[in-house]
């Protein structure tokens, strides 16, 4: 939801379930999007995989500013047996959709979605740039590595599978069709000329290794919302550069505008910046504030320069990350004033966004895996 508004999404009803689940939530259509944005500078927009921000017939990529649509509604698939009715899922949520059709296509869906991109990539026309979002699933449960296609699971979380091995397969598999879209630049001579990002949407689960950070999805500690970031532009961000630049999701919609020579929508101001001035080298890395909210264990976590302020059930923290990346010197004792001026600070930040809602749902992996409706 901040990813393809470039706001933070407790302003909308939908980003208040974290994630959205099989309701009666999305993104509104019509708003100006990342996407939309950039199909008014003459982009042709594709979305390869993960949606997950509402099922129609109310809600889609197409009714967001997606000229094309392959991949799926919900939040994950089975990886090879797509085409099977999952207990409790609604069929349109976690079946192949190819524009707004349910397709049947055999293979692993990893990739399937890396055939899709090489595909959109190859018959992109000489005379028109496009903006493609590729949302692999992987590596996200049921935990089905490309050697399994006789495995079957028992639940869609498949919390009695996977394991370390399996894991790193669907890691390795991922990266195969991140270089096959690498070599489909290339091979198309537009590779100099175009804006890759790698990333993720949250930090590490069941089987990933976060370290030296504490912490894993679902939750404000680092690890589970720091993720990795590597962005290339031949020409444009120098080689091998690293910039120590605090980013969020939300600062690809500014960003990628004003790659496209653009400036964001007035009426519907994002909340991200223009990390471009930073990443071509052409201005210093900048402190900024940053609020999360999760409603699960009542978590709330305010970044402000190297300072962490970080609430758990009530339990609150105070860490210093330039020197406590780990998250284990809680210095509240030590810096009182600091303390009380950024919950102050993140109360007022808070007071802007929308209340959470008595039905509004929380993911929690320390909650069996499953769903948790109120805390």
């Amino acid at each position: 939801m901040a990813l393809i508004t470039g706001r933070y999404q407790y302003r909308l009803e939908a980003g208040l379930d974290e994630p959205i689940g099989f309701n009666d939530l999305g993104l509104p259509p019509n708003l100006p999007t990342m996407p939309q944005q950039l199909q008014r500078k003459g982009y042709e927009t594709i979305l390869i995989g993960k949606w997950h921000l509402g099922s129609p017939p109310k809600y889609g990529p197409l009714k967001s500013g997606y000229d094309r649509f392959f991949g799926i509604y919900g939040g994950g698939t089975s990886y090879f047996h797509h085409d099977e009715k999952i207990e409790g899922v609604p069929e349109e949520v976690s079946r192949l959709i190819d524009q707004d059709e349910i397709v049947s296509v055999d293979g692993y869906v990893t990739e399937i979605f890396g055939d899709k991109a090489v595909e959109e990539i190859d018959n992109a026309p000489a005379n028109k740039p496009f903006f493609m979002s590729l949302h692999f699933t992987a590596p996200h449960w049921p935990w089905i590595g490309p050697n399994d296609r006789d495995k079957r699971v028992s639940n869609m979380l498949n919390l009695d599978g996977g394991s370390i091995e399996t894991y790193g397969e669907m890691v390795r598999s991922m990266d195969d069709q991140v270089g096959r879209v690498l070599d489909a630049l290339e091979r198309k001579g537009i590779a100099d000329n175009t804006i890759v990002v790698f990333t993720s949407d949250n930090g590490g689960e069941r089987f990933s290794d976060v370290w030296p950070l504490v912490g894993a999805k679902t939750e404000l500690l680092e690890g589970g919302i720091r993720v990795p970031f590597v962005m290339r532009w031949p020409g444009k961000i120098p080689a091998g550069s690293v910039s120590e630049q605090t980013a969020m999701s939300m600062d690809f919609l500014p960003t990628f505008v004003a790659a496209a020579g653009g400036s964001p929508n007035r009426g519907f101001a994002p909340d991200g910046v223009n990390l471009l001035p930073v990443l071509e080298g052409k201005a210093p890395a900048f402190s900024r504030q940053l609020f999360w909210r999760y409603k699960a264990l009542q978590q709330v976590a305010f970044r402000d320069g190297d300072w962490k302020y970080l609430q758990i059930n009530g339990r609150e923290y105070l860490f210093n990350l330039a020197d406590d990346q780990r998250e284990r010197a809680n210095l509240i004792s030590h810096e009182p004033g600091r303390l009380n001026e950024m919950k102050e600070q993140f109360a007022k930040w808070n007071a802007d966004m929308l209340p959470y809602t008595v039905i509004s749902s929380s993911y929690n992996n320390k909650s069996n895996g499953g769903w948790v409706d109120r805390y």
